[in-house]
């Protein structure tokens, strides 16, 4: 569960504007979780008073620094928390930024009033300077709803469908493509002929064309980074089957390209914060590196030159994959037909069979609605996921019903979803796993020639 918590002299403000619509019934779910601490109680003046005159003199008052460092030591315990103070004065909020909180497991939000706060407490809790527009308000109560709002979204189970987060403006960098509903004809302006054709290829076809066009009208600066990531997939794709993950992040609108040295890339994946290497020489690798961001917790390299820097800067080689892709349109077929999306209530499970997910990553693809369990006579018997990198995984089967395909549904089923959402699966098999990698080739999924390996820091 996302924790935010909101320093406020008007808790009441917070808890209203946040508790209506989408946001409002996440948190009665308890998908999210609102604290807003009344910075007022913390204060040691007898009358509640928050505020006094600036030293210098000036027009207006300033919050004092004890009541807010006090009320932001009851929150945080002395552990460290992101927080953030919304101020004009900040970096400008976006959905990159939005993106890069949501990835928090809490976060707190601090709201100025009057002419600001004591800049010594600033510099003592605040970690981000964050500016919603270059405009003043009242207070930071209305800035600190919308970061809340856009943030919250991107939490897995908020919106309850995993692709309306990513089907939206802003996504792979270009804008959101005009929509229509009924009638079909209002003031002699008629809805587009394509999205009466019931043909979903043409439909999504005319989409992207639109959101291209939209962008390139309205956002060159957004146009002009799509452009960049279509070329860099364009160059990886002439090695397909060993860069699958790289292009996929980039043309699913997940990956940012940190670092290009022609088909030697380092892409920074938003919605699982991994990070993916793909290097040719020890040199490409080094600088490569030097481009991922800070605080970067798995890298997935390709290249054994990468994964010994990677090892020099204290990472753990996780595991070494094989990698495969299925490249045909046509879905496979389920022969179990007890499959279905499972809900949180099966996280105890999941990681009691399957130890290397953990009860954090186990219970965020739960919450996306990645991880499908296959049935018999109402027990769970089995599951597979889709992990936030794009990869089918997590196939686990009760020994007791092994050999009877139930295994090769599950990784099917995975397989047509993401087909259904215009992917092209991939699977990453344990290296030498014969039984994983005979199920590969049964389901005709390709083997590329090179393996990637997954690193990673213990505690990350």
């Amino acid at each position: 569960m996302t924790k935010f918590h909101v320093l406020t002299l008007f808790p009441e403000m917070i808890e209203q504007g946040l508790s209506c619509g989408v946001i409002g019934r996440a948190v009665r779910h308890h998908i999210i979780s609102l604290n807003p601490v009344n910075i007022r109680d913390y204060t040691l003046e007898k009358h509640g008073k928050v505020d006094d005159y600036p030293y210098g003199g000036g027009a207006g008052m300033l919050i004092q620094a004890q009541p807010v460092y006090d009320a932001h030591k009851a929150i945080t315990g002395g552990r460290r928390v992101r927080t953030v103070y919304v101020t004009p004065q900040g970096r400008p909020f976006d959905q990159k930024l939005a993106r890069e909180l949501a990835a928090e497991e809490e976060l707190i939000l601090l709201c100025g009033h009057y002419e600001g706060i004591d800049e010594r407490v600033l510099e003592e809790i605040v970690t981000d300077d964050v500016s919603i527009g270059d405009y003043i308000l009242t207070g930071g109560e209305l800035a600190a709803m919308v970061i809340i709002d856009a943030v919250a979204r991107l939490c897995p189970g908020v919106l309850g469908n995993d692709s309306s987060a990513s089907e939206e403006s802003f996504h792979n960098d270009l804008l959101e493509y005009p929509q229509y509903t009924r009638p079909e004809v209002w003031q002699d302006k008629s809805v587009p002929e394509v999205l009466l054709s019931g043909n979903h290829a043409e439909v999504t076809k005319w989409r992207l064309a639109q959101s291209i066009e939209r962008t390139g009208k309205r956002r060159p600066d957004l146009y002009e980074k799509y452009l960049q990531k279509q070329q860099l997939a364009e160059r990886l794709a002439g090695d397909k089957r060993n860069n699958i993950h790289l292009t996929e992040s980039l043309l699913r609108g997940r990956g940012e390209i940190m670092c290009a040295l022609g088909e030697d890339a380092a892409i920074y994946d938003r919605s699982s914060g991994v990070c993916m290497l793909r290097a040719s020489s020890p040199e490409a690798g080094a600088r490569l590196l030097e481009s991922c961001p800070e605080g970067v917790g798995r890298y997935l390299a390709e290249g054994e030159h990468v994964v010994t820097l990677l090892q020099e800067r204290g990472f753990d080689r996780i595991c070494e994959y094989s990698q495969y892709l299925y490249t045909q349109r046509e879905p496979l077929p389920v022969r179990h037909k007890e499959i279905r999306r499972l809900g949180e209530e099966s996280l105890a499970y999941i990681c009691s069979r399957y130890p290397a997910v953990s009860q954090k990553y186990g219970r965020e693809r739960l919450l996306a609605g990645a991880v499908y369990g296959a049935f018999r006579e109402r027990q769970l018997v089995g599951f597979a996921g889709i992990h936030g990198i794009g990869s089918v995984g997590m196939l686990f089967v009760e020994e007791a019903f092994r050999g009877r395909g139930i295994g090769a549904s599950l990784e099917s089923f995975c397989i047509n979803r993401l087909l259904e959402s215009g992917c092209v699966p991939f699977v990453h098999v344990p290296s030498g796993h014969k039984a994983a990698e005979h199920l590969q080739d049964k389901l005709g999924l390709y083997p590329a020639g090179n393996h990637v390996h997954w690193l990673g820091k213990e505690g990350r």
